[in-house]
């Protein structure tokens, strides 16, 4: 069996790496260019094959494994009904679960990193460049949702290598509980960062989680056997015979399991309170952020790399402070504009008009050292200091444009609105 699993193992790997190659060929005949290069078959082959087409591979092995199980189980059942011999027990493949779902977890993280540009360590409060998002977890909150990630892999090791014959029915209950746990909170997340059907992808963790934990409960379920011995022995203790009595009947534990999961979960809460987790942490998680499905917050909006930098200024300080009045469209994206903003852009304008060599210049010292000033700008007293320091050359820049225009605040006003003076012209 095991040199069969090998074979199986090797041509999942083989399979999703000439899949890919073949991708890469339909892919290349669909943009019509013919039949690609090698380097480009090469290409798909080590790119296509392991991050595409492999995890479908082991997706589809899984549910083999799952359906197979769930066949040879009710083969068995009828067997014993009928007083013939029961089917052999097939060993559960022990490692290849494990290296399946630390395989998808790695898998993930690659594709939020990499793929949605999610940045961990920011919370909601913070602003980002161009199309960065923020953590799709409250790292207030990280501890809570990293315990209970912790108890739901401790129930999945127990479940995984103890044998449910020798091992007492509540603490089977319990790590089952425990993986429940561990499922709920991986659907939760999916759904919280799921966005379009690109993020498919993201569903595959679930779904082989909950294959592999279901293949698990039939498993621990066959192996239990109950010992009518120690049975009497606990049944002459009345709550003791009563959790037997609820236990001993191995079909019931999935049931109990997902009981068991809630008063879990209180517990976990209960002792997290001790390390200043809030009561309601697990829930904040997911709230106290911005850009996703769950989210309750509004993060500032990501500066761009040819944006006007004072726009981190604008969206980021204090409203009493800095002013913000209205919305504005620079570059085809949202902006958020106060006056001091629109003051320096129509100060450029002015510049760009009568003095384009001076511009230039000015464009050039700017683009050089005002993006890695609003890099830096990531707190709010921040913002609000370089505000108030900016405020001197905003007196100067008015005091330009009312030398040099005929109406000063017509130009002001129609800063990031989409249109110029000549708009208006008659």
């Amino acid at each position: 069996m095991k040199k069969n699993r090998k074979f199986v193992y090797i041509g999942q790997i083989a399979g999703s790496m000439i899949l890919g190659s073949l991708g890469a060929v339909v892919l290349s005949v669909a943009a019509g260019d013919g039949m690609p290069e090698l380097s480009y078959l090469f290409m798909g082959c080590l790119f296509y094959g392991p991050f595409l087409c492999y995890p479908f591979f082991l997706t589809a092995y899984e549910v083999y494994l799952l359906v197979s199980r769930m066949c040879r189980r009710t083969r068995q059942e009828a067997e014993e009904m009928s007083g013939e011999a029961a089917v052999t027990r097939q060993p559960d493949p022990l490692f290849y679960d494990f290296y399946v779902m630390l395989l998808a977890f790695f898998y993930e993280l690659l594709y939020l990193f990499w793929g949605k540009s999610i940045s961990f360590r920011a919370d909601w409060q913070e602003q980002l460049i161009n199309a960065e998002m923020h953590t799709p977890i409250y790292t207030g909150s990280a501890l809570t949702i990293l315990v209970i990630a912790c108890v739901a892999l401790t129930g999945f090791l127990i479940l995984k290598v103890s044998d449910a014959s020798k091992t007492p029915p509540l603490v089977t209950v319990l790590a089952m509980a425990a993986v429940y746990l561990g499922g709920a909170l991986l659907v939760i997340f999916t759904w919280h960062v799921y966005a379009d059907w690109m993020d498919l992808y993201l569903v595959l963790v679930p779904l082989n989680y909950f294959l592999i934990t279901a293949r698990l409960i039939l498993v621990k379920m066959d192996e239990y056997r109950e010992d009518p011995e120690r049975s009497s022995k606990i049944d002459s203790v009345p709550f003791l015979g009563a959790v037997n009595h609820l236990l001993k009947e191995a079909k019931r534990w999935p049931a109990a399991a997902l009981l068991l999961m809630w008063p879990l979960l209180g517990i976990l809460i209960l002792i997290l309170l001790l390390f200043g987790q809030a009561p309601d942490a697990v829930i904040k998680a997911f709230t106290e952020t911005s850009d996703f499905r769950l989210s309750t917050q509004i993060a500032p909006p990501n500066v761009m790399v040819d944006e006007h930098y004072l726009c981190t200024v604008a969206a980021g300080g204090d409203k009493r402070i800095v002013h913000p009045i209205r919305r504005g469209i620079r570059h085809g994206h949202e902006v958020i504009v106060n006056r001091q903003l629109c003051i320096a852009n129509a100060f450029e304008q002015i510049l760009e008009e009568k003095t384009p060599e001076l511009h230039r210049r000015v464009r050039h010292f700017y683009d050089t050292y005002g993006f890695p000033i609003a890099r830096m700008i990531r707190k709010r007293w921040i913002a609000d200091l370089v505000y108030l320091l900016m405020k001197p050359l905003e007196w100067f820049f008015v005091i330009v444009l009312y030398l040099t225009e005929v109406h000063p605040e017509d130009r002001i006003a129609l800063q990031y609105t989409g249109k110029g003076l000549q708009d208006f012209a008659g």
